[in-house]
């Protein structure tokens, strides 16, 4: 468990890394969303919504990262990052259509993974915040 909380900053930034990975929607909406949904949505709309959705979670990303390695911040990190992957995974999985042959299929579980860390380390740590 001590190496687990110790090297945690790690599990963390790689995380966070992964997570700034849909700046790409911010960039190129309509290639993320061919990517992660295998669709495009074709409106001035859309596109706007699109670059921010990617923006939100690359700024989610970036807090990862920065709380990796500013222990002050980084419960509070850890169940912001974890609630927005846990409400994107139900979206995904209670859809009628199914995404998981795309990247939201790849995202999805990756995601869980990285909630389990998230979760677990929340846990392990608890007492050391009393």
């Amino acid at each position: 468990m001590r190496f687990f909380i110790s090297n945690f900053k790690w599990v963390m930034f790689i995380s966070g890394l992964l997570t700034c990975t849909m700046l790409q929607a911010l960039i190129s909406p309509q290639a993320s969303l061919i990517s992660n949904f295998g669709q495009t949505i074709d409106a001035p709309l859309a596109e706007i919504i699109v670059r921010n959705w990617g923006a939100l979670i690359g700024l989610v990303g970036i807090m990862l990262i920065y709380g990796a390695f500013m222990e002050s911040v980084r419960r509070f990190v850890l169940v912001i990052a974890g609630s927005s992957k846990i409400i994107f995974i139900l979206l995904v999985l209670s859809s009628n259509k199914s995404y998981m042959g795309f990247g939201a299929g790849t995202a999805v579980i990756v995601d869980a993974i990285m909630v389990v860390l998230y979760i677990a380390y929340l846990l392990l740590t608890i007492k050391r915040n009393i």
